[in-house]
């Protein structure tokens, strides 16, 4: 019912940038937190950056100011802006949505998640 398509991942040298973008589509009454995580194998996936509805911001403290969250909300969407990266910056990012759906008589909470995309950052 919540689609997450994620875009922008790639491969950068360290110290390059690289912009994702995740756009939450289908039948939605409200999105509330807008969040991306990464993951690796044999590590447990975690939060990178999160941005509530009124615009307020949390980041993981490996961030340390390189990396900028902001939405659309007008297009349920969500950035990520990811500068200095550095090696261990490397993993599948993922975007992840909460809100409230458009059930027509029912308004039931989601949370969902994007396929992700993979951030590699070469030494």
């Amino acid at each position: 019912q919540v689609q997450l398509v994620e875009s922008g991942g790639g491969l950068v040298q360290a110290g390059g940038s690289l912009s994702l973008s995740c756009a939450a589509s289908g039948s939605l009454y409200r999105v509330n937190f807008l969040g991306w995580y990464r993951e690796n194998p044999g590590t447990p996936r975690e939060l990178v950056a999160a941005i509530g509805s009124g615009g307020e911001t949390k980041y993981a403290d490996f961030v340390q100011g390189r990396f900028t969250i902001s939405r659309d909300s007008t297009k349920n969407t969500v950035f990520l802006q990811l500068n200095s990266l550095k090696p261990e910056d490397t993993g599948l990012y993922f975007c992840n949505a909460n809100g409230i759906l458009n059930g027509g008589s029912y308004f039931p909470n989601f949370s969902s998640w994007g396929r992700g995309t993979q951030v590699t950052v070469s030494s």
